[in-house]
C-alpha cells in the first residue's frame, strides 16, 4: 500500500507533536528551515541536469516535505493550513490562464481557442501587473521589480530583472550590442585593475557578470544552468587530470602549470573524440 499526502501531513504534525514530536523537528522555525529548502531545491536540479531520473522521485520527495514543514508550523501559528497552500496556487494559476480557463472554472470544458506562446507570454505579465498593483500599499511603491525575490542565486535574480525591465521595452533589441557590452564591461575591468582600485575593480565586475547574464537570455538561455554545465564541465576535466597523475604515481600539486594545463588539453580532446597531439 502506497502512502498518500495525509499520511505525509499525518507524519509532520507527529513529527512537531509538543509531547511525542521529534527534539530536532520541534527546534525548527521557518528561517532555519530556509535552508534545507534552498538544498532541496538545488538537488531537484542537479538531479535532472544529470538525467539521474532514477532519484528524482526521491528528491522531488525531500522539496514537497519543505512545504509541508512550513504549512505545519504556519498551522501552529493559525496563519493557513497546506490545504490553503494548495486552494491559493490553484486560485492563482486559474486567474492567471484565462486563455485555458475564460470562465474561472477548473473543470469547465477545453474549448478555448489556443493562444500563441507570446500572446501567453504578455497576457501572463499583464496579470502579474495588476497583482503587484493590488498588493502594492501605495501608487509610490509600485514597482516592476517589486516580486522579484532578493533571495534568489544573484545569476537568476539578474536575468528576471533584466526580464522584468525589458517589457516595458527597457532592452536591446538584438544580441549583437550585448556582446559589445560585454567588451565594454571588459574594457572597464582592466582599466581598474590598471588603476589598482580594489572597490572599482568589484564593481566592474559585476557590471561584467551582469552584462554576461543580459547575453545569455538574448540568446535564449539560463544562465544558472549555463553556469551550472560549466561547473561540471571544469569538475568533469579536473577530476581526469587528478586520475591520470594517479594512475602514474604523481603527487597533483608537485606538478607544473603547464603540465596541469597539458592534462587539460588531453581530457577537452578525449571529450571531443579527438586525437592526442602525442
Amino acid at each position: 500500500m502506497k502512502h498518500t499526502l495525509d499520511d505525509l501531513l499525518h507524519l509532520m504534525a507527529r513529527l512537531r507533536d509538543p509531547q511525542h514530536g521529534c527534539p530536532w523537528d520541534l527546534k525548527q522555525d521557518y528561517a532555519s528551515i530556509v535552508p534545507h529548502t534552498l538544498e532541496e531545491a538545488y538537488e531537484v536540479a542537479d538531479t535532472i541536469e544529470r538525467g539521474d531520473f532514477q532519484h528524482l522521485q526521491g528528491e522531488l520527495g525531500d522539496l514537497l516535505f519543505q512545504v509541508v514543514y512550513y504549512s505545519q508550523l504556519a498551522r501552529e501559528d493559525g496563519r493557513f493550513d497546506f490545504a490553503g497552500v494548495v486552494d491559493a496556487i490553484t486560485r492563482k494559476l486559474i486567474r492567471r490562464h484565462p486563455h485555458v480557463f475564460p470562465t474561472g472554472d477548473l473543470h469547465a470544458s477545453l474549448d478555448t481557442p489556443r493562444l500563441s506562446e507570446e500572446q501567453v507570454k504578455q497576457r501572463w505579465e499583464a496579470i502579474k501587473a495588476e497583482e503587484r498593483a493590488e498588493q502594492a500599499s501605495s501608487p509610490q511603491q509600485l514597482s516592476l521589480l517589486d516580486d522579484v525575490p532578493a533571495a534568489l542565486p544573484a545569476l537568476s535574480r539578474a536575468a528576471k530583472l533584466q526580464k522584468r525591465a525589458a517589457t516595458v521595452g527597457f532592452d536591446w533589441p538584438e544580441a549583437l550590442p550585448v556582446l559589445d557590452k560585454v567588451r565594454e564591461e571588459l574594457d572597464e575591468v582592466l582599466q581598474a585593475m590598471a588603476a589598482g582600485d580594489a572597490d572599482a575593480v568589484q564593481d566592474e565586475l559585476g557590471d561584467l557578470l551582469f552584462a554576461t547574464v543580459n547575453l545569455t537570455r538574448h540568446l535564449k538561455h539560463d544562465p544558472e544552468h549555463a553556469l551550472r554545465r560549466a561547473n561540471a564541465k571544469f569538475e568533469r576535466r579536473f577530476r581526469f587530470i587528478e586520475q591520470a597523475l594517479r594512475e602514474q604515481g604523481l603527487p597533483i600539486e608537485d606538478r607544473t602549470l603547464d603540465e596541469l594545463d597539458a592534462l587539460w588539453g588531453e581530457a577537452k580532446r578525449q571529450e571531443k573524440n579527438l586525437p592526442s597531439c602525442g
